[in-house]
């Protein structure tokens, strides 16, 4: 599953208070999630994201309170996988659970620029930045996951394969 999409750089420690304010979370409907994403540290993020654009973020992306309501806001604004030095565990899980790739690189993570564009390979891990010609390498996830990505997520992967 390769895919190519402009960066939306964010720092370290991005916390999913920030991801999703909770003054948003008295909706359950992952597109009215999406019109409030990174509203606090980015306002122009919701209104120009484009579907396939890809997040790229720092150290212990995700960290904070365990709310899936941060991962489906994210993919529900069209970006099809995460890309960080590192994510919090239970943001990474979730990330998971509902069907949004997340791959990790390290300090390369420091060379990718907002604006960038890059082409990334889920099942290899490869990542391409298109516009500066760099290339990185991410643990490509195992096939389950890549499956349930593929699904939608896992509540539909376990239906599709139960």
């Amino acid at each position: 599953m390769s895919m190519t999409g402009k960066v939306w750089r964010y720092g370290d420690n991005v916390d999913t208070d920030v991801i999703i304010p909770a003054r948003y979370l008295n909706s359950f409907d992952p597109k009215e999630l999406a019109s409030h994403c990174m509203v606090d540290i980015d306002e122009t993020f919701a209104g120009n994201v484009q579907n396939g654009d890809i997040m790229v973020g720092g150290y212990n992306f995700g960290c904070g309170s365990s709310r899936e309501h941060a991962p489906i806001a994210i993919k529900a604004s069209g970006v099809p996988v995460v890309i960080a030095a590192s994510f919090a565990r239970i943001f990474y899980r979730n990330a998971i659970n509902v069907g949004l790739p997340v791959l990790e690189i390290g300090a390369d993570v420091e060379k990718i620029k907002a604006g960038d564009r890059l082409t990334v390979d889920v099942a290899t891990g490869k990542i391409t930045d298109e516009t500066t010609g760099d290339t990185f390498q991410a643990a490509p996830l195992p096939g389950f996951i890549q499956d349930i990505a593929k699904a939608g997520g896992l509540i539909n992967y376990v239906k599709e394969y139960k």
